[in-house]
C-alpha cells in the first residue's frame, strides 16, 4: 500500500453508529422503509464514518461497517442452512449469552456472497483518494456461533464450509482492487470448543493462503457491549500467533496496560504490527499525549517501518462523539512520534 507514511493510523473496522440510525433501523424493522431508502440511508451513514476517519487525519479509511449491525451480527443472514436458537436468557443486561446463535440444518452456504465487494465498490466510490481496507469476520468468529449438529458429524467438517465462504471473499475482494483484506477473529482467542489456537491459526493461513501480503488478522478478546469474552493475555495464544502466516496483525494492547508487549519478539520479523493503543472499552479520552507514549513502548519491540497505530477493537459500542474524539487523539499521537523518528 503506498503513500503511507511512517506509523500510519487505521481503525480496526466498526465506527460508531450516528444517533439516527439507530431510529431508521427501526423503521426498517416495521417493514416501513423501501430498498432505496435504505441504501441512500447506510450510503449516507458511510459518508459520516468516512468523513470521521478522514477529519481525523488517519491514514487508512474504512467504511464503518455500518451496514452490519456490530459487525458479525447480520451476516449470519447471508448464510444458508441454518436455523436461529432463541436466546436462553432475555431479561437484563445485553451480554454474550444473548447474542444470536444457531445450528446447523443443512451444508452451510453463502450463495449471494456476504456482500463485501458491494461494500469496498461503494467504499472506492466514496473515498477514490484514500487508502482503503475492508474487514470481516472469519470462520473462527462465525463457528463460535453456529452448532455443527445435526447436518454435520464434526466441528472439522463445519470450519472446512466456513473456511470455503471466507476463501471466497478473500478471491472476490483481491479482483475487485483490494490490497488490505482483514479478517477479524476475536474467536481466534475463543476459539470453538475443541479447537486449539494453533489449529485456529492453520484455519486462518486456509482463508488467506496466497493473498498473505495483503491480508491483516485482527485479534481481541471479545468486544460486546464494550465488554471482553475471555482471559486477556497474549501467553496462552502462543504457539498459534506466530503461526499465522498474514503479513499484519492488529493487537489489543490499550485497554490491557500494554502489557504483553515483549511477546511480539516471538513473530515473525516480517510481521506488521498494528498495535492497540486507543482503548474502546473505556469512555476515557486519550490525549495525543498519551498515544505517543504507548507507541514509544510499541517501539521498544517493534521497528518503526513495521508498526501501524489503531484502536484495540471496532467502536460499534460507542458513542460516535467518542469515537471521534479517540480517533482525533490516535492521529495526533502518532504524528507526534513521526516528528521523533
Amino acid at each position: 500500500m503506498a503513500d503511507l507514511p511512517p506509523i500510519p493510523t487505521l481503525g480496526v473496522g466498526s465506527h460508531a453508529t450516528p444517533g439516527w440510525l439507530f431510529l431508521f433501523r427501526e423503521r426498517m424493522r416495521d417493514g416501513r422503509l423501501g430498498p432505496d431508502d435504505i441504501d441512500e440511508a447506510f450510503e449516507d451513514a458511510t459518508r459520516a464514518a468516512i468523513a470521521d476517519q478522514v477529519d481525523a487525519g488517519i491514514d487508512i479509511v474504512s467504511d464503518g461497517e455500518l451496514r452490519r449491525m456490530r459487525f458479525v451480527y447480520e451476516m449470519y443472514d447471508r448464510i444458508d442452512g441454518m436455523d436461529r436458537h432463541p436466546p436462553t436468557r432475555r431479561l437484563g443486561l445485553p451480554g454474550y449469552d444473548r447474542a444470536p446463535s444457531f445450528f446447523a440444518v443443512d451444508r452451510l452456504r453463502a450463495p449471494r456472497g456476504l456482500g463485501l465487494v458491494e461494500e469496498f465498490e461503494q467504499l472506492t466510490r466514496l473515498c477514490p483518494d484514500r487508502p482503503l481496507k475492508i474487514a470481516f469476520p472469519g470462520p473462527l468468529t462465525f463457528a463460535r456461533n453456529i452448532a455443527p449438529d445435526p447436518a454435520y458429524a464434526s466441528l472439522d467438517a463445519l470450519m472446512d464450509d466456513l473456511v470455503a465462504i471466507a476463501r471466497a471473499e478473500v478471491e472476490a475482494l483481491a479482483a475487485a482492487g483490494a490490497d488490505f483484506i482483514q479478517l477479524d477473529e476475536p474467536g481466534f482467542a475463543n476459539p470453538p470448543e475443541g479447537l486449539s489456537i494453533a489449529a485456529g491459526a492453520d484455519v486462518v493461513n486456509r482463508v488467506l493462503d496466497g493473498f498473505e501480503d495483503r491480508a491483516a488478522l485482527h485479534v481481541c478478546f471479545g468486544n460486546n457491549a464494550s465488554r471482553p469474552y475471555v482471559r486477556r493475555d497474549f501467553a496462552r495464544l502462543f504457539p498459534g500467533m506466530d503461526l499465522v502466516r498474514a503479513k499484519t496483525l492488529l493487537l489489543e494492547f490499550a485497554n490491557r496496560e500494554m502489557a504483553d508487549l515483549d511477546r511480539l519478539a516471538e513473530l515473525p520479523p516480517d510481521c506488521r504490527i498494528a498495535a492497540g493503543v486507543i482503548d474502546v472499552k473505556s469512555f476515557h479520552v486519550e490525549t495525543p499525549d498519551e498515544v505517543a507514549e504507548r507507541l514509544r513502548r510499541v517501539l521498544e519491540y517493534v521497528p518503526a517501518d513495521r508498526l501501524m497505530a489503531t484502536t484495540d477493537c471496532g467502536f460499534s459500542a460507542l458513542p460516535r462523539w467518542l469515537a471521534k474524539d479517540k480517533l482525533k487523539a490516535l492521529g495526533e499521537g502518532a504524528r507526534i512520534v513521526r516528528g521523533e523518528l
